[in-house]
């Protein structure tokens, strides 16, 4: 029975709610299948509850915090799960996300089967996520006020990439080393680790610009005020007509920090070893994607919009998926697609 209900929750159920995530699953190595997919599970858990808008968020950051206790080993919430049940579940208007909550129970358990050094690195893992929802909770106002808020500065714009997404490359190279010794250089271990951070921030300042005008419909703004000041903008502005214009000039700046980052995802990359095709792939599908989604950000003169998000089209991920699988063991090839977007995306920034 464990392990049927393991092979369900990390098969067709992890597949329901993890969208593109559930194909860089399909090819990582056996070993790290299981602590991936679970702190995926319960992570995406937490982010329901804290997504939950119908909820109040005060209640929602409850239970967030109480989840993350529970996920800590905490005995202390007996009514958690039934909690999660009755008032965020049936709250969800997708079945799968519905259904993750209502096994919540079962996921916890598998996590209680995985080895300790699998389990200790899940647990961090969920905390930090943790953490950078907590932060949402507690920064911007209730989706519903019709307020909005900004971050401050760029450090804390920073912090919260780290958060929400550079801690995952953290535990993304914690996993590569445990489950595969050998692929990386125990040279190269804080170096790696570094890379990692950069890598998932990256992919979440990808998702900060693209999803810019979103977010501050529900009161978010993770542009810095100090930014905005620098611009004559206040976030309340960034929702007016020809706003998008006007701060082009910080998408910009974004922009180019994100190029940054991503050549440090491209030197992770390039330090696996092109025998571990798996492993490179898991890579080069983010990386290929969001320089992709930066191409077309540059080029959306209303990228402030949310009718018009600069997103990448499922027949380019499908397109990117199969030259990728082709020419994953080839550095030399790779760098002549690499050097091709990056030039297209920073010819765009001069013009």
């Amino acid at each position: 029975m464990q392990n049927t209900t393991r092979a369900f929750l990390l098969g067709p159920l992890l597949k329901g709610v993890s969208r593109s995530f559930y194909l860089t699953m399909r090819v990582l190595p056996a070993g790290m299948r299981d602590p991936v997919g679970e702190a995926y599970l319960l992570a995406r858990a937490a982010d329901t509850i804290a997504d939950t808008a119908l909820i109040p968020p005060e209640r929602r950051l409850a239970l967030l915090l109480a989840l993350r206790e529970r996920v800590n080993g905490a005995t202390n919430h007996d009514t958690l799960l039934a909690d999660l049940a009755g008032e965020v579940a049936g709250q969800q208007t997708q079945s799968d996300e519905k259904l993750l909550l209502e096994s919540l129970g079962s996921a916890l358990d598998v996590l209680a089967q995985l080895d300790q050094a699998d389990r200790q690195a899940v647990r961090a893992i969920v905390t930090t996520l943790t953490e950078g929802m907590e932060f949402d909770l507690r920064t911007f106002p209730d989706e519903r006020s019709g307020q909005v808020a900004a971050l401050n500065t760029w450090d804390e714009l920073d912090r919260y990439t780290y958060l929400v997404a550079g801690c995952v490359g953290e535990f993304w190279t914690k996993m590569t080393y445990m489950h595969l010794p050998g692929t990386l250089a125990p040279s190269l271990e804080q170096t790696m680790y570094t890379r990692g951070i950069r890598f998932g921030k990256a992919l979440q300042m990808v998702n900060v610009l693209r999803d810019c005008g979103k977010d501050l419909r529900i009161g978010r703004c993770y542009l810095p005020a100090s930014m905005l000041a620098q611009a004559g903008l206040t976030a309340q502005d960034l929702m007016q007509p020809g706003a998008s214009a006007r701060a082009r000039p910080i998408m910009l700046e974004l922009v180019r920090i994100s190029l940054d980052h991503f050549r440090a995802a491209i030197d992770y990359t390039f330090a696996l070893p092109r025998f571990s095709v798996r492993l490179r792939l898991a890579c080069l599908w983010p990386i290929l994607i969001g320089l992709e989604t930066l191409e077309r950000l540059v080029d959306n003169d209303d990228w402030l919009d949310p009718a018009k998000t600069s997103k990448v089209t499922r027949n380019d991920v499908y397109r990117i998926l199969a030259c990728s699988t082709a020419l994953a063991p080839s550095n030399a090839l790779l760098r002549v697609w690499f050097k091709r977007l990056f030039a297209r995306v920073e010819a765009r920034i001069k013009a």
